[in-house]
């Protein structure tokens, strides 16, 4: 079967680049989109220009362009969406809606049937956390980027786009190497603070697994038109597992304080809105585990199970680069 030319919106950006990377592995023409706002940004000239090495083609577009768009849309048959949702990065998930309006506009991102073969052509709007759906309750201001990945939903299903929405749950770089704890990006060395119990079950994965997942979804009609949920079952582990994982590591007990449901709500008290949008998605994720009460249904999928090939790492593995 002939591979879907892939567009990635975003390919500079965390998970965005290992998107880039993982397309071109898995032998897809590769386009990124080239924004005229990197202005002097060297970084991430850089790293376009590396995929640019490695055969991905690159074609300039802006979101103040709406023409420039839709002709990069047109060259394509798959758009991937890898822009930030987070506000201690940079926040620019509703820009999202001008390209559906491109796509809509360009009139090639679709269900393609013809007599020799059957094409899914599809939209992968930027999700890869939590999935939103299933947020209507999350707590202010953190519900923001819920609400707001659920508005390019919304504008997606009544443009009648395919689609596939990628649910990756915790990336590894941000929950798993610092033990889950909040402000810090490395593990700590004495003393770990646990949510609670520390018991609720969480799933952590690492982010060229999450890139590697998604674009095998890309042209699998099992996945077209639904929410593909990367939850690979020996990442499934409490906070106190990950925490044991590191303490069997390195051979060290770490001190371990419980903070309790109601402290870490407190917490948001004068902190900046990027902490506090911080500290109610730990909520619902540690506390009310949010990442793992419920069942798959279906209207989604699961994607190890999908894709057995995938040898996804291991958190007892991802931990020892933190040695």
């Amino acid at each position: 079967m002939e591979k879907s030319k892939v567009l990635v919106v975003g390919g500079t950006g965390y998970i965005g680049r290992r998107i880039v990377k993982a397309s071109l592995a898995q032998g897809h023409p590769t386009f990124v989109l080239q924004r005229p706002e990197i202005g002097l940004d060297i970084e991430k000239l850089q790293i376009l220009l590396s995929f640019k090495v490695k055969g991905a083609t690159l074609l300039e577009g802006s979101f103040e362009d709406h023409k420039s768009l839709v002709e990069a849309v047109k060259k394509v048959d798959v758009v991937i969406s890898a822009m930030s949702g987070s506000f201690f990065r940079s926040h620019n998930l509703l820009l999202q809606l001008k390209l559906v309006e491109a796509i809509k506009q360009a009139g090639n991102v679709k269900y393609f049937l013809s007599s020799k073969r059957r094409r899914l052509r599809r939209f992968l709007p930027s999700e890869f956390g939590i999935d939103p759906a299933r947020m209507g309750d999350a707590l202010e201001p953190g519900r923001v980027t819920f609400d707001e990945k659920m508005v390019v939903r919304k504008a997606i299903e009544e443009a009648n786009i395919p689609h596939t929405y990628v649910s990756a749950n915790c990336f590894a770089g941000y929950f798993a190497g610092n033990l889950s704890q909040m402000g810090v990006l490395t593990p700590p060395k004495e003393k770990v603070y646990l949510y609670g119990d520390g018991n609720v079950k969480v799933v952590f994965v690492d982010e060229d697994d999450i890139a590697t997942y998604t674009i095998k979804t890309v042209d699998d009609p099992c996945t077209l038109n639904k929410t593909v949920y990367i939850k690979p079952q020996e990442n499934i582990l409490s906070q106190r597992q990950l925490v044991e994982l590191w303490e069997n590591l390195t051979g060290k007990k770490l001190d371990k304080f419980s903070i309790s449901k109601e402290d870490l709500l407190a917490s948001m008290k004068g902190m900046d809105y990027s902490g506090q949008v911080g500290v109610g998605h730990f909520y619902h994720i540690y506390y009310e585990g949010c990442l793992t009460n419920f069942e798959i249904g279906e209207e989604g999928e699961e994607a190890s199970k999908l894709y057995p090939e995938v040898k996804y790492k291991r958190m007892d593995e991802y931990l020892k680069l933190y040695m």
